[in-house]
């Protein structure tokens, strides 16, 4: 178990909070719509990556993979972001925010789980309320942005309509008991606008139209050298 401190961001309110988490879960193939899961899918296996053994499927990774960081070190240069929401069960409560699923993908050509625990998760350092915004969740933006070659460009964009209701994606990982206090868990994500690729600088966002409201976080990845 370990400590993050966030802000909550309660429609102007901002306090911070400082909550103890003891795991993380990478909730995959959460897809609402079968067949943009399948491009999904179908664009990992050209990578080499095997189907997923279900759909949706939950990795456990170690909690202290998650960072509030504005940098992390990746091994080699195979590596890359994926944006996601992420809820944060505490005491009673559920809080919305959003990271990116950092994943190697060329260890994940040979064994997902593993990939999810080779590399951080950077996490936004502000979160929401679930229940303010729930009435609205399906209009909520998900984006990302990429640097790649110098050049800033669109890499992920959707709307959360995409993905299983909150409802169905916890009681299917947790059962009627909901979302354990101290779980951050990551909630899916869209296809690459150009597919998958590494980059040096990876910015993702949970956009709220209708509250008018965005959570941005971004960061570099510092490749270190594979000797062998």
């Amino acid at each position: 178990m370990f400590d993050l401190t966030f802000s909550i961001d309660a429609q102007g309110t901002t306090t911070p909070l400082t909550l103890a988490i003891d795991q993380a879960v990478i909730a995959g193939w959460t897809g609402r719509d079968p067949v943009a899961r399948d491009k999904h899918i179908a664009e990992l296996e050209a990578l080499g990556i095997a189907r997923p053994a279900s759909t949706p499927i939950y990795y456990r990774v170690a909690a202290r993979r998650l960072t509030l960081a504005d940098s992390i070190e990746v091994s080699g240069g195979d590596s890359s972001g994926e944006v996601e929401f992420v809820l944060i069960g505490w005491q009673g409560r559920v809080f919305v925010g959003v990271g990116s699923d950092h994943t190697d993908r060329k260890v994940e050509s040979y064994g997902v789980t593993v990939s999810k625990q080779m590399c951080d998760k950077p996490v936004a350092p502000v979160l929401w309320e679930l229940e303010d915004v729930i009435g609205h969740w399906d209009r909520m933006i998900l984006r990302s942005h990429a640097v790649i070659g110098g050049e800033r460009v669109l890499y992920q964009e959707g709307t959360l309509d995409a993905m299983l209701p909150v409802k169905d994606l916890v009681a299917r990982g947790f059962g009627d008991t909901g979302l354990p206090d101290g779980c951050a868990m990551f909630g899916g994500t869209f296809a690459a606008k150009g597919g998958i690729r590494p980059a040096s600088r990876f910015e993702f966002e949970l956009e709220d139209p209708v509250l008018k409201r965005s959570i941005r976080h971004g960061y570099d990845v510092i490749a270190l050298p594979v000797l062998g």
